[in-house]
C-alpha cells in the first residue's frame, strides 16, 4: 500500500494548505485529499509541483508499506 506523507512534510515546512494549493495551481479540496490520503491516484506533473513547493523528495511524499492482507 502506498501511504501519502504530505501532511507531515507540510508540517516540517510550516505550510498551509490554502498557500501550498495555490504554490501547485489545485484546488484546496483536491490538495486536501492528496493530504488526508484518500487519493486513488497521483499525476506526476502534481508530484513535480509539490516536490518544487515543498522543496523535497518524491520518497518524502510517498512511502510503502506492505497491507495487513499480503503479511498473512
Amino acid at each position: 500500500m502506498i501511504i501519502i506523507d504530505l501532511d507531515v512534510v507540510m508540517a516540517q515546512r510550516k505550510t498551509g494548505l490554502i498557500e501550498l494549493a495555490r504554490k501547485v495551481d489545485l484546488t484546496p479540496a483536491n490538495l486536501s485529499i492528496l493530504k488526508n490520503n484518500k487519493a486513488k491516484a497521483i499525476r506526476f506533473t502534481t508530484l513535480d509541483a509539490l516536490c518544487k513547493a515543498l522543496e523535497c523528495q518524491p520518497g518524502d511524499i510517498l512511502k510503502y508499506t506492505r497491507d495487513e492482507e499480503e503479511t498473512e
